[in-house]
């Protein structure tokens, strides 16, 4: 992840659960098996060069695992 979350992410929706995620078992070969779910939501950004942006972003995650593999999507500004 070469970006920081600044503040919260807002509008999140999931997106995909179980099966239908593609990566479903590296996710479980790495993190363990648990119940997993692609998110999507939006947050203001910072990137690596240091300039912010409004950014959508997606994230896998599980109970107890918490936010695994969070990438920037498109920007929305």
């Amino acid at each position: 992840m070469n970006f920081e979350i600044l503040g919260k992410i807002v509008n999140i929706e999931v997106i995909a659960t179980g099966n239908s995620i593609r990566i479903l078992p590296l996710l479980r070969k790495r993190y363990g098996g648990s119940r997993w779910r692609k998110l999507k939501g939006e947050a203001t950004v910072r990137l690596f060069s240091g300039e912010i942006r409004l950014a959508e972003v997606h994230w896998f995650e599980a109970h107890g695992m918490g936010k695994k593999k969070m990438k920037i999507k498109c920007f929305l500004d």
